[in-house]
């Protein structure tokens, strides 16, 4: 798998056995988001269920900084270390369960990407914790990666839907915080 773009562009990592399948529309998919995210110079970003880095490193390749990313499968993260090793920047990475994450965690994010494994069934309280906690600073922006048969609200909290783009199979939604909104 390759980054995409940004001054890491090109630069290859590696990937877990079984993810290879997907590559292709994954790096569409990636792209595309990161397109439409555009310059991240002075923002943070947090991935959520982060595998093998690349949103992290995608993050830090276009500008964003700090860039967190969270993975609690302890088979995943040696080669999610070693992927982000490849970035000038310090990657921070947590080896814990995203939901424990949430629960300590005190720095707030500009952008906040959650790619939860397909079968993860706890979508829409996941973003309803990112609506209540510190997690999201105050206008930022939730993505989240999800199947196309599985349909989630417009607003979660203080979350309000505003764009949504098909990839295939599935579906990215970006949710903007307000923290005005009850």
């Amino acid at each position: 798998m390759r980054v995409t773009g940004g001054k890491y562009c090109g630069r290859t990592i590696n990937v877990e056995r079984g993810s290879l399948e997907i590559r292709p529309a994954m790096d569409k998919m990636r792209e595309s988001v990161f397109a439409i995210l555009g310059d991240l110079t002075g923002l943070s970003f947090l991935d959520l269920f982060s595998g093998s880095g690349i949103l992290g490193l995608e993050a830090a390749s276009r500008g964003a900084s700090p860039v967190a990313c969270i993975e609690k499968d302890p088979d995943k993260f040696p080669n999610l270390l070693k992927n982000v090793s490849v970035a000038e920047e310090r990657i921070e990475c947590h080896s814990m369960p995203v939901e424990r994450f949430l629960l300590r965690n005190r720095h707030p994010f500009s952008i906040v990407f959650c790619d939860p494994p397909f079968p993860y069934r706890f979508r829409i309280e996941l973003l309803g914790r990112l609506s209540d906690g510190v997690t999201v600073a105050g206008k930022g922006l939730v993505l989240i990666h999800f199947p196309r048969q599985e349909k989630l609200p417009q607003t979660v909290g203080k979350l309000s839907l505003e764009d949504e783009r098909e990839y295939g199979r599935s579906i990215v939604r970006f949710y903007r915080k307000n923290d005005e909104q009850a």
